[in-house]
């Protein structure tokens, strides 16, 4: 077999792995070794799982991922994402759509402490929706805005998901988390503009409730004092060169830990169970990264992803149209596939063909999470809507794709917008020196 069919071999073996229900890590480690046995030979195939193995464990780029995650944990059992929800419901709950504001709010803000999508809608399904079903919203739109909430945990810095595509394409993380600011700030902003203009055209479906007193919202901030206290200490002590990106995640969990004893939410049975989400995620996303870099050795040695950069270099047509077909295919993968799937599968062809057109890598690390974070409210299996879902199953889950629909069309518009002017991307990291 020559090269190039033992590639698109195992890039079918990969896929049919992926159906058969294999996770995406083990799967893209098997492919992995599998071609890159064809190609060179079994023992050198056997070596590569335990030399990534063991430069994953090394890494300290990869090291803030178990301290984000058990972070984010303690956060949520001790009760820091229903204060952040009320902290923004008593300055804005009052007027129309308010309480989806407070919503879309929370969820930005738990985001930025716990950099999960999938942890803040599960969170905010619990303290959101609740408080709007009972104060008249339609069910559609109550959910629709916790699901594209959710989608702000991938984009907010700290953000798992770009940790990961800056270990896989060697960029700085706090360049990326740098170049993802200012994006996040507007995914938040837009996704307001969405409500707002949802409430003047159906105001009946977005009833306000009463405004809350003075005292009630200085009750609100000092109630939400530590965990706004917590993100202060994590970001500034990143963007104001303080400590480390490592240094602030370790200094972010303990804190977390600590304000969570200081709460009396932990007791023997909770310790172990934030320590087994976290072990089990830590583990499932180290797995990817093992075995998206086994893959990616294989299509090296293939030549593949050099095949497929010649061909689109030889295609006739303007960069920008090459970057919205990337976009469509990353929509359509987010829809089947969770986006970390996604981005790490298609990552060894995509990246040179983002080189060979001129664009920057940290540019297109920020869109590709935010089109990332798109499919996981994309029909037909949105991550996000899954998960609500799940954790309120009496809303049918086309019901739900029909609240996010507003969402959907502010997120097109800021990815576009994004897209036309990316200096909004690159901005923050040049005037810090990190580019």
């Amino acid at each position: 077999m020559t090269p190039l069919l033992i590639a698109l071999f195992g890039v079918i073996l990969l896929f049919v792995l992926i159906a058969l229900h294999v996770p995406i890590g083990p799967a893209m480690g098997i492919a992995g070794v599998v071609g890159f046995a064809l190609l060179a030979g079994i023992d050198p195939a056997l070596a590569i799982p335990g030399i990534e193995a063991v430069s994953a464990f090394k890494s300290l780029d990869l090291a803030i991922i178990p301290l984000f995650l058990l972070m984010g944990s303690l956060a949520a059992i001790s009760g820091l994402s229903a204060d952040l929800y009320n902290l923004v419901n008593a300055f804005i709950g009052h007027k129309k759509g308010g309480l989806a504001v407070a919503t879309i709010g929370g969820c930005g803000a738990f985001g930025a402490v716990c950099g999960s999508s999938i942890a803040t809608v599960a969170t905010m399904t619990r303290v959101a929706l609740p408080q709007m079903l009972a104060h008249g919203y339609r069910p559609a739109f109550a959910a629709g805005s916790i699901a594209a909430g959710g989608t702000l945990g991938i984009i907010i810095p700290p953000s798992l998901i770009i940790v990961i595509y800056a270990v896989l394409s060697e960029q700085f993380v706090l360049a990326m988390f740098a170049a993802a600011v200012v994006p996040g700030i507007l995914a938040v902003l837009f996704q307001l503009l969405a409500i707002g203009v949802y409430a003047r055209l159906y105001p009946d479906q977005v009833p306000a409730q009463g405004r809350s007193s003075w005292g009630e919202r200085w009750a609100a901030v000092k109630q939400a004092r530590a965990v706004i206290l917590l993100g202060l200490l994590v970001t500034l002590g990143i963007y104001g060169g303080i400590v480390t990106v490592t240094e602030a995640a370790a200094l972010g969990a303990v804190s977390a830990f600590i304000l969570s004893l200081v709460r009396g939410s932990l007791d023997r049975a909770v310790i172990v169970q934030v320590a087994r989400e976290t072990a089990i995620n830590s583990g499932m996303i180290y797995l990817v990264i093992i075995g998206a870099f086994s893959f990616s050795y294989f299509l090296a040695l293939s030549g593949l992803p050099e095949i497929v950069v010649q061909w689109i270099g030889g295609l006739d047509v303007a960069p920008i149209l090459i970057i919205l077909a990337l976009y469509l295919m990353y929509i359509a993968l987010g829809a089947v596939f969770e986006s970390v799937a996604a981005m790490v599968v298609t990552l060894p062809f995509v990246l040179p063909v983002i080189d060979l057109l001129g664009y920057d890598p940290i540019w297109w690390g920020v869109m590709l999470v935010m089109v990332s974070g798109l499919g996981m409210i994309t029909p037909p299996i949105g991550m996000n809507i899954f998960v609500l879902h799940g954790m309120a199953p009496n809303l049918p889950i086309p019901l739900i794709f029909r609240g996010v629909v507003p969402f959907l069309i502010a997120d097109l518009a800021r990815i576009l917008l994004l897209t036309f002017l990316p200096f909004l991307v690159t901005w923050l990291p040049r005037q810090m020196g990190l580019m």
